[in-house]
């Protein structure tokens, strides 16, 4: 092993940790490159780290277990080492507490999502400790994962909620360092593929080729909204009126978490329309707003969270739909329920609306948008091009 310099940055701010938890007695020194414990008048032990800056860090959270054991002498040093072993391979856990707890240590989560997202890999994760458990984070988190599609978004999903767990879960004692989640794993990523959005004839005839009866209607009802109001099919259950400084305003009280921000949601805001446009330019008007006034009924959706997946479910089984979707397939587009919200970002480009306002009028910030509507912006190199030629 290369050696270590006894200057390097990191070997102060651990010493400093270590005296500031466990007290100035305690003390660490490189020992032929592995990390050596000294507690003044208790003698010594070795600790099966490395001297670096990674090794500093798995050995700090099992130094704090060996002083808590330690309780101020009670045990010897070596008694107290023993029974915080990390090495063991007998590490004996009560998992459905473990999840419970956790559970409570993100209470911004809903249920749905908790029940989704977090439940089946925390699941899979302590199946890994029925018999002989993992030899490290790394091992636990590939089996725990090992269901789930190398770079789908449901691993990426799930990859993130276990890593989660594991941090809190090591941080407080729960689970030896040793399981801490590594800072890459092997991962064959899957390219996003890009959303269809939906032109207003094709949403048209989509709609006129929907059975007639109440329920269909219902859905038509949602179609129609989702077209015009860019609406994630999941806001179809949060649509209300409120009085505004001109009259009644229709919103959407929908939160949902915003990506890579822990626990903060997206805001309710109003909406604004984008109406379709039929087959000679002239505008259709479905008076939307009307009748979400006056209560009219739109299909079931599900337990809350599963509006996409109900809108999907009834949109595949029609025939016009899986015609729309083999088209969005032939230019490598995906068509899903929100093909209607990418068509209201398409029109509100397409209208000129600063990017701003488009973002504002879709419940997301600018960041997002660019992230995944940018393809709609109007195209100055081609219009460059187009001038020239003409």
């Amino acid at each position: 092993m290369p050696r270590v310099s006894q200057t390097e940055p990191w070997i102060k701010p651990f010493r400093r940790q270590i005296a500031v938890t466990c007290g100035d007695n305690w003390y660490v020194r490189n020992n032929r490159g592995r990390i050596r414990l000294e507690v003044r008048d208790s003698g010594t032990v070795s600790l099966p780290y490395d001297w670096t800056e990674r090794g500093a860090a798995l050995a700090l959270p099992r130094i704090q277990q060996i002083f808590k054991r330690w309780n101020n002498g009670q045990i010897t040093l070596a008694a107290a080492a023993q029974n915080a072993d990390t090495s063991s391979s007998h590490q004996k856990l009560n998992f459905s507490q473990l999840i419970d707890s956790y559970r409570e240590f993100v209470p911004n989560a809903g249920d749905s999502t908790w029940k989704k997202f977090y439940l089946p890999v925390l699941r899979h994760c302590a199946k890994q400790f029925e018999g002989k458990p993992p030899v490290d984070g790394e091992a636990l988190c590939l089996a725990s994962l090992a269901q789930w599609e190398q770079g789908s978004r449901m691993r990426q999903t799930s990859r993130q909620k276990l890593y989660g767990f594991l941090n809190w879960a090591v941080q407080r004692g729960h689970l030896k360092p040793v399981y801490s989640p590594p800072a890459s794993l092997p991962e064959t990523l899957k390219p996003k593929r890009v959303g269809y959005p939906l032109e207003d004839a094709q949403i048209l005839a989509l709609l006129d080729s929907l059975p007639e009866g109440k329920d269909h209607d219902r859905w038509r009802f949602a179609i129609q909204l989702s077209a015009v109001y860019g609406l994630r099919p999941e806001e179809l259950r949060h649509l209300r009126i409120k009085d505004g400084a001109n009259g009644a305003e229709l919103w959407s009280i929908y939160r949902k978490s915003m990506g890579g921000n822990k626990g903060m949601k997206t805001e309710p805001r109003r909406l604004h329309p984008a109406l379709l446009r039929d087959m000679d330019g002239n505008k259709v008007d479905w008076n939307l707003q009307a009748r979400i006034q006056i209560g009219e009924e739109l299909p079931p959706l599900n337990r809350e969270g599963e509006g996409g997946q109900a809108l999907g479910t009834y949109l595949r089984r029609k025939a016009a739909w899986n015609t729309l979707r083999q088209e969005a397939d032939h230019i490598g587009e995906q068509l899903t329920p929100y093909s209607f919200r990418h068509r209201y970002a398409k029109s509100m480009h397409a209208a000129g609306i600063p990017i701003a306002n488009i973002a504002e009028a879709m419940g997301h910030t600018i960041e997002v948008h660019l992230q995944s509507y940018a393809r709609f912006k109007p195209n100055a190199t081609a219009e460059l091009v187009a001038a020239m030629n003409a």
